[in-house]
Order: structure tokens, then sequence, then C-alpha cells
């Protein structure tokens, strides 16, 4: 089509292959594949010169038209890919997303005005391209962002039950489990030295749900192990209180899933940029 307008506005196949460092040969090709696809003759041909037919007079219009929205949808692609705009979905789950992500969001929209955020929280795995989102928080052994795990506990529960000392005293306590952990039935600490300490626990709830273990441990029902982000206001209100603070759990890190792409667009590489951020390390 391209080569079909500048055969039309230059007046013939040899200026046009010219400018467009083609052979008239090759030009000539385009402009009969057009015509073999129409069914119709664009051009009146002579060895001195070339006209449009009426039919080419309507093609030309019309292909005009039609590049100059090519044109400005290449540009509307370029200018998204260099100024943070439209709508970004992002996924999390439910604590993850709510605690630690959705306090970031307010400074991010107002740097970008022209990006709308839509957050999405559940906590099973979503397939960002068949739900149509650009980024997911996800907890898991990728390394993106090492959040610390730390185990703590209310006051009242405490003066119950006792504070554990060594890690071994836990097998003593109720633990607030959760299910999507691989190994449901032990906990493991590092002390400060690098020495491991895996200790058998009773776990009498269980959840699914970071959030649901939280409200639970802030009624009394038991010790909670969780990243300590999450835990940080509870833990500077007293709400909560650490036990065992000279061992730590395994970092469970989370991780920022986005579909690769040649060129990510500019409010995707902004959104990452912030998070990892305010999360990261």
């Amino acid at each position: 089509m391209q080569v079909f307008v500048r055969v039309a506005e230059l007046g013939g196949f040899a200026p046009a292959a010219r400018e467009l460092d083609l052979s008239p040969a090759m030009v000539a090709k385009h402009v009969l594949a057009i015509e073999a696809r129409l069914g119709a003759r664009l051009l009146h041909r002579t060895t001195r010169r070339q006209s449009l037919t009426d039919v080419g007079r309507l093609y030309l219009e019309r292909s005009r038209a039609a590049l100059a929205e090519f044109q400005a949808a290449e540009a509307s692609a370029a200018e998204l890919q260099a100024q943070p705009r439209g709508l970004l979905r992002v996924t999390a789950p439910v604590i993850l997303g709510s605690r630690g992500l959705a306090p970031l969001l307010p400074a991010f929209t107002a740097k970008h005005p022209q990006v709308q955020v839509e957050l999405v929280l559940h906590d099973r795995v979503v397939d960002l391209m068949d739900e149509g989102f650009d980024a997911a928080l996800r907890s898991g052994p990728l390394p993106d962002l090492p959040l610390s795990m730390l185990l703590c506990a209310t006051p009242a529960y405490l003066r119950r039950h006792g504070r554990p000392r060594v890690p071994a005293d836990l097998s003593n306590h109720a633990c607030l489990g959760f299910s999507h952990w691989v190994h449901q039935d032990r906990w493991r600490l590092f002390a400060a030295d690098g020495r491991e300490h895996t200790v058998p626990i009773r776990s009498r709830l269980t959840s699914n749900n970071g959030e649901a273990l939280r409200q639970a441990a802030l009624a009394g029902g038991g010790i909670l192990m969780q990243w300590e982000p999450l835990l940080r206001e509870d833990l500077a209100a007293g709400r909560l209180v650490r036990v065992l603070s000279r061992y730590a759990p395994p970092q469970r890190p989370a991780h920022l899933l986005y579909l690769r792409e040649q060129r990510p667009t500019a409010k995707l590489r902004h959104f990452v940029d912030h998070v990892l951020k305010h999360l990261g390390a």
C-alpha cells in the first residue's frame, strides 16, 4: 500500500523505486499484487506515462487514510512506551497485597497521574496473560524481594503460656500454620552462627490466608510466623511482640512477575522500579 501511494504521488515506478530503494521491477510487483487481489486495475500504463483509474483514485484515497491511521497507532504505541499512562492491572496475595503493596500505590499514582491502578487480591495463582494482568506479586523462591520473617505473639498469650526461650520450646506452644507451606509439621530457625534448628510444631489452627492467621494471633491464638513488613505496625503498637528474636526463620521472599516484552510499557517499568525501591531489601 505504501509503495502504491508513492507510485501515484511521484507519477511512476522509477521515481518511487529510487525513493524506496527498490528496483522498478519490485515496485511493479507490489502494485500488480494489489491489482490481482482486488481484481481491478489501479493504473493506466503507457510507455510514456501512468495515470490512475477510477478504482485507483478511490484506493489511493483510502490508502492514505489507512496509512495515516497506521502511523497514528505507531505513534501512540511509542508515546505509551515513553510516558507512564493507562490502566495497570496488578494482582497479589491478600495480606501481602493489602498490607505490603497497597500502601505504596498512592505515592505511585501521585507521581504518575495518568496511570490508573487496579489491584486485585486473592490467594490463588493467576495466569497473567489469560486474565489480563500486567504484573503479579507472589511469594516463592525467587530472590527479588528478600523479605525477612519473624515469630511473634500477643503479650496476653505469652503471659498465659510462657515465652519460648529456645527453638525446642515451640513444640509446647500453639503455632499458627500456613497451609501453603510445604512442611506444616515443623518450622526451621537459624541461629546467629548459622546453625539450623528444625522444630516439630503443633498447629491446631491452619489457614491459607495470612491475614486470617494475623487476626488469630491478635486474638491470642498462638505464635505466628510472618513477613516482618506486614507485622511492623502491630509490633510498634505492642499488639504483638517478638519471640526467639535471636533466631531467624528462613527468608520467604516475594517476587514480582510480569510478561516479558521486547519493550515494556513505561507504566510497567516505573511500577516495577517503585515496588523494588520500597519492598526490596
